[in-house]
């Protein structure tokens, strides 16, 4: 090699070490000066402001991380599932989304939370059945401690913090349905169904795998939301699109009016996975750091393994594809982002974007009868399937040098621990089977007071008929000349 060659890339080593150390320099100094500005900033502050209990980083990133998860929904899904469907849907499709978002709030303010975090209301022999269903208004309440009793937790953060990020979780997991129903149900019914919904499905199943109930009493574990959201979510929605029934004829595709639109709610959902995950250990701690990383991790190779299948069945990369791959990711690692190493992280992005994969394209678009059942946007094949992989590999992959950080004495298959794989399987199959159950009747209730499906005339018409107004001005931005019927991003054969 030539000389020169040698000095120049010596030169930039010297450039790039200087470059680090003058990083870390920094780092050091404004490390420093936080520290230091901490007293003068608090100074003027009544004591009982800033108790000693609380941890300044861990409740300001705790907010930051139920803000990121809350964007998920508003405008996250709003734009991603908006951008799916067809332009005279647009409206009803984000208000759907925003419309579950709203009303979850106001009852996880007045009896949700508690319900399903709060001190037990019902009890069998000891193990968890169901929380107190009370309000979280007065203000010795808001000023005091988080506190989760029958889990035994009791973060370094305030309680109104622990209230809402555990909202936004309640918030989404409706939301995600949505998916699955677009451009046919009653918005009345479904205004009926979210309350119900929310609380008597989300609410108990959050109560026994987070607030310490039965299930976490037997050694179930799910991190961010694997069963409690996604599983959960993904069974009801195939549930409810059974009942509904299909869009009309000659609309039973997946023809999205913009893709822009999809690409930017995928960006909210995946950025905003990181306070969803990484908000999960109640603090600013390593293993919220760990989550976050594994986070990524999975989603990037379950993208990369949706694209490959893509290209070597259908001979195109699609950006439908793309991001229901990433989705899938995602989800997968969301039971497990706390509990497993790096490894674990990379066999589930791979295996939940394989399995998504083959649900949605050998399964669920071409099996009869279940391609029968109009599952829209794919809900199933991209939550309740690699939120179940995921919370199963939690039973394997869960690394007892991570979950020492968070919960020690925890340690999958791989570790020894056969016992976790096995109470993890029971703990799939009884959010399956109760939220399946519970979605079945509350939709039979909700339709003996008013459709659960729009008429044909309204349908025909779309978002004029349904709420008075349009997303698109018909004169500026004209229906294109023909619909193309889509599957992730491919004419249907």
């Amino acid at each position: 090699m030539p000389a020169s060659v040698i000095g120049y890339i010596n030169r930039m080593k010297w450039i790039i070490n200087m470059a680090y150390i003058m990083l870390a320099i920094c780092i050091v100094a404004v490390g420093s000066l936080i520290v230091r500005a901490q007293p003068q900033q608090l100074s003027g502050y009544p004591s009982s402001s800033v108790p000693s209990w609380l941890s300044l980083g861990s409740n300001a990133w705790e907010l930051t991380a139920a803000t990121l998860v809350g964007l998920m929904s508003v405008p996250g899904l709003m734009l991603f599932y908006g951008g799916l469907t067809r332009r005279k849907y647009v409206i009803n499709t984000m208000m759907m989304v925003l419309y579950a978002f709203s009303i979850v709030l106001v009852l996880w303010i007045l009896f949700e939370y508690e319900m399903s975090f709060g001190p037990p209301l019902l009890a069998i022999r000891g193990f968890g059945i169901l929380g107190k269903p009370t309000p979280v208004l007065t203000s010795g309440v808001l000023t005091s401690q988080a506190n989760v009793p029958l889990a035994n937790q009791q973060p370094n953060i305030a309680f109104p913090t622990l209230v809402y990020f555990q909202f936004v979780f309640a918030a989404i997991t409706p939301a995600l349905i949505v998916g699955a129903l677009i451009e046919r149900m009653n918005f009345k019914a479904w205004m009926l169904f979210v309350p119900l919904w929310s609380a008597l499905v989300y609410a108990p199943l959050a109560y026994w795998l987070w607030g310490g109930g039965w299930l976490a009493q037997l050694g179930a574990v799910d991190f961010s939301g694997g069963y409690v959201i996604h599983l959960d979510a993904g069974v009801a929605a195939v549930i409810a699109a059974m009942m509904i029934g299909p869009r009309l004829d000659g609309e039973r595709k997946l023809n999205p009016h913009n893709l822009t639109q999809v690409a930017t709610g995928l960006g909210l959902l995946w950025l905003g996975w990181n306070g969803f995950n990484g908000g999960d250990p109640y603090g600013v701690t390593i293993d919220a750091s760990i989550a976050v990383l594994n986070t990524n991790l999975a989603a990037a190779v379950a993208l990369l393994t949706w694209l490959i299948l893509d290209v070597a069945v259908y001979d195109k990369p699609s950006l439908t594809g793309a991001a229901s791959g990433a989705v899938a990711g995602l989800v997968g690692i969301t039971p497990a982002a706390g509990y497993v190493d790096g490894f674990g992280a990379l066999v589930i992005g791979l295996a939940s974007g394989a399995a998504a994969w083959a649900s949605l394209n050998l399964i669920q678009y071409r099996l009869r009868p279940i391609s029968n059942i109009d599952d829209a946007t794919g809900v199933f094949s991209t939550h309740a399937v690699p939120g179940f992989l995921g919370g199963v590999l939690t039973g394997i992959f869960a690394d007892p040098h991570v979950t020492s950080l968070i919960v020690p004495g925890l340690s999958g298959a791989l570790y020894g621990d056969v016992y976790q794989l096995m109470i993890q399987v029971v703990a799939a199959l009884v959010v399956i089977a109760y939220s399946g159950f519970m979605t079945f009747l509350i939709l039979k209730l909700v339709s003996k007071v008013t459709p659960l499906r729009a008429s044909p005339v309204t349908l025909s018409v779309g978002d004029r008929e349904m709420h008075g107004e349009v997303a698109y001005d018909e004169y500026a931005f004209p229906i294109q000349a023909r619909d193309i019927e889509v599957i992730n991003g491919r004419d249907k054969e």
